[in-house]
């Protein structure tokens, strides 16, 4: 039988009865909530389909971003592939949020209309990068995207001109890549927007969640258990293992060749203290 995401699913409020709500978006999408305040990670809710990101110039689906994108504080783009930061410029108009990104993040805003008041370059140069908004203090940590494709990172380099917009797919350059260390409420969540990291930018400290985007994790050497190791968290929310090109309406679907039991397998593998799970598109746990 074919595996099926559900068999992890975390039932609502299974990590705990707190303050603090994540909700999964779809992709590597994520809405971290306390109170009447709303963090965006990488929100990515039009989900064209694959003709059209293979054939045509991409745009929001404004329909389904004002159906589903909640009233946010911020936005953060963890890189600017299109199906990570394709709706942020549309979110932060419509909702006011300000957005923290990478230089080529700020690109993107500004080519779509975005105040400039409203984005901020927090690329590390150097080392890790602090803001905060409102209850959530956020770190931006030096990250790497998985070489996914053929060995190599899709779409390498900066978006430094958006003055054709919209853009087709392979413009949405990767840019900068950081993980996201969330403090709000007590809580620490993690956000590793692609499967693969560098250790040696991360802290000793223990995460509550790992917010751990799995596409491409078998091109990342020892991945999974690198990530646990670095971690050390309490509990892992699969993300980015869903067929993105399907609407959100019709659910997740696995996307081909994830091999998730392996997956699943060497994470219980590397430490059984951890819990690993998903939530089914738009699903939310409290924590």
């Amino acid at each position: 039988m074919p595996f099926q995401p559900d068999s992890l699913a975390f039932a609502p409020g299974a990590l705990g009865q707190g303050p603090v709500r994540v909700r999964w978006l779809g992709t590597a999408g994520f809405a971290i909530t306390h109170g009447a305040h709303t963090l965006l990670i990488d929100p990515y809710l039009t989900r064209s389909s694959l003709w059209r990101v293979v054939r045509a110039p991409l745009e929001p689906d404004a329909e389904a971003v004002r159906r589903h994108a909640p009233r946010a504080d911020a936005i953060v783009l963890g890189h600017t592939h299109f199906d990570h930061a394709l709706d942020a410029p549309l979110i932060a108009r419509l909702t006011g949020a300000r957005v923290f990104g990478s230089r080529s993040a700020v690109a993107l805003c500004r080519s779509r209309g975005v105040p400039e008041a409203q984005v901020e370059d927090v690329e590390p140069r150097g080392g890790p990068v602090e803001r905060e908004v409102g209850p959530f203090r956020l770190r931006f940590v030096p990250s790497a995207h998985s070489p996914i494709l053929f060995g190599r990172v899709p779409a390498r380099g900066d978006i430094a001109d958006c003055g054709d917009v919209p853009l087709r797919a392979h413009a949405y350059r990767c840019g900068a890549v950081f993980g996201v260390e969330v403090t709000v409420a007590g809580r620490t969540i993690y956000h590793l927007g692609s499967a693969e990291l560098l250790e040696a930018q991360l802290d000793a400290r223990a995460v509550d969640l790992a917010l751990m985007c799995v596409a491409g994790w078998r091109a990342s050497d020892g991945f999974p258990e690198r990530a646990l190791r670095a971690l050390s968290p309490r509990a892992v929310l699969l993300a980015h293992w869903d067929d993105f090109f399907r609407p959100l309406e019709r659910g997740a679907r696995l996307l081909p060749a994830m091999r998730m039991p392996e997956l699943v397998d060497r994470l219980h593998a590397t430490t059984r203290d951890v819990r690993v799970g998903t939530l089914p598109l738009l699903g939310e746990l409290a924590l």
